[in-house]
């Protein structure tokens, strides 16, 4: 029988792919920032807050392709993160460091994380991150196995306002994904020493804000037993010498957070 030439084919109209975001701040980071970013070639869109960086990575960010948005006053890390996750408006949200390089296995199981329906409800996912300090691959000291969760829907996470060791909040479990997150956080004892000063500091105005108090006994025992739980219960001696440098350098930021915050205590305590 002869089809009436009326009737038109049905066309479906293909939903379309969800869209991928990278979010990502940035401080002076020429170092790591163009191997980062030429490695989120996959992503539709890369955003790059500022802090008012002095060096390379704002040409650097545009050369790439990123968006960069100028935000100099340091609100801390969580809160400035946060401003990287809300100028992106795509449907999925990756939020890595200017250290940290997608593996290409990483980024192949992020697609097809986002492009796949997995199990209801998750809508949080984290990556295998593996870090580096003073060129080694550290896989003990407490810093690996280290599931981070960075790869979120859109509104179904934020970080936390923390000035430093800012983590993400979400409320259903975290699904995790295949290949490795490279982290080269410290890639030279310069840096060692700046994240040392940098990070008692933040710790020391966080805990300031929470009522809490130090000095010098809390500070040399809290770093004592910072050593201990690095080197000995994590197994940090496994990883040698960078497993004790990490655990003197983990004892040295606890004791001047707790030092910096007793200090801080008597400037403002009236006399």
């Amino acid at each position: 029988m002869r089809p009436d030439s009326d009737v038109q084919p049905t066309t479906t109209a293909s939903p379309a792919a969800p869209t991928l975001g990278v979010a990502l701040i940035a401080h002076n980071a020429a170092g790591r920032l163009a191997q980062c970013l030429a490695a989120l070639a996959f992503a539709d869109e890369v955003v790059v807050i500022d802090g008012g960086s002095t060096d390379d990575t704002v040409s650097i960010a545009q050369a790439h392709g990123a968006r960069v948005i100028a935000e100099p006053d340091w609100p801390g890390f969580g809160p400035q993160k946060n401003r990287a996750v809300a100028a992106l408006s795509t449907d999925w949200i990756l939020s890595i460091d200017t250290d940290e390089i997608v593996s290409p296995e990483l980024a192949a199981s992020i697609l097809a994380a986002i492009s796949t329906p997995g199990a209801p409800g998750v809508e949080v996912f984290a990556v295998d991150r593996l870090s580096s300090f003073c060129g080694q691959w550290v896989r003990h000291s407490g810093w690996y196995p280290d599931w981070v969760p960075r790869l979120f829907k859109r509104g179904a996470a934020r970080f936390s306002d923390d000035l430093v060791h800012e983590r993400l909040v979400f409320e259903a479990p975290a699904a995790r994904l295949t290949g490795k997150l490279m982290h080269y956080s410290y890639e030279d004892f310069e840096t060692v020493l700046r994240k040392l000063d940098a990070y008692s500091t933040a710790g020391a105005r966080q805990r300031r804000t929470a009522g809490q108090r130090g000095g010098f006994g809390k500070a040399l025992g809290r770093g004592a037993w910072a050593f201990i739980r690095t080197y000995l219960l994590r197994r940090g001696f496994l990883d040698g010498r960078a497993g004790f440098m990490i655990a003197v350098f983990n004892a040295e930021t606890v004791y001047y957070r707790f030092l910096k915050l007793g200090l801080t205590g008597q400037r403002n305590d009236p006399t």
